[in-house]
């Protein structure tokens, strides 16, 4: 008896340690932002870690107006490819029309 549920114990802590990283890797939450005439969209559970290009943004017509509901602290970029001037959006916070971005990385 004894042994089944050191056994279970065992087994349940490996897969309990196997399931968090997992949900580790998602900024959970929204990730909001403005583009064209004040159009809104977003991101939802966005991955932790890669370079996210805004979709609606464009060369001429960047995103704006950043807000992150989101759980993890988000970087935008003024540029594509996570590349040039960058700002750093607190979770919660949420930014004027002022800022513009094309891509966003989540740590």
């Amino acid at each position: 008896m004894r042994l089944r549920n050191a056994v279970l114990a065992a087994v349940s802590a490996v897969a309990l340690v196997l399931a968090v990283p997992m949900s580790a890797n998602a900024a959970q939450g929204d990730f909001r932002y403005k583009y064209g005439f004040g159009h809104t969209s977003g991101l939802f559970n966005p991955p932790s870690g890669p370079c996210i290009d805004i979709p609606e943004a464009t060369e001429e017509e960047p995103a704006f107006a950043p807000e992150n509901l989101t759980r993890s602290t988000a970087t935008v970029f003024l540029d594509f490819d996570c590349e040039g001037e960058h700002y750093v959006v607190n979770p919660g916070k949420k930014f004027s029309d002022r800022l513009k971005l094309r891509s966003v990385v989540f740590s």
